[in-house]
């Protein structure tokens, strides 16, 4: 474990750490459904932004079919956040360096 610093090891982690916040906050996707009927934008915390419904979704008149859209946009935006979310730390601790790893 030659050149093993713990100190720095932290201090790095706790960059990283401050680094990811700064990009969830940052990071704006947009989930859709029903060919664009429904679209969710979502922060990277997971914080919804703003809803748009096409409106001949509401004179369809079918509720159901419309909070089924929703709940698939809501998902669909959640899985976008996650996907970014999960290769932006891929990266981060990629550059880590951290020895055995």
């Amino acid at each position: 474990m030659a050149g093993f610093n713990l100190q720095d090891l932290m201090s790095q982690a706790k960059r990283q750490y401050e680094s990811l916040q700064k990009k969830m906050q940052e990071t704006i996707v947009e989930g859709s459904a029903g060919g664009g009927t429904v679209t969710v934008k979502m922060d990277g915390s997971k914080q919804v932004l703003n809803v748009k419904i096409d409106p001949e979704a509401v004179k369809a008149s079918d509720l159901e079919m419309l909070q089924d859209l929703i709940t698939a946009a809501m998902n669909d935006a959640g899985r976008k956040v996650d996907d970014t979310m999960k290769s932006t730390m891929g990266g981060m601790l990629g550059g880590m360096g951290i020895p055995g790893m």
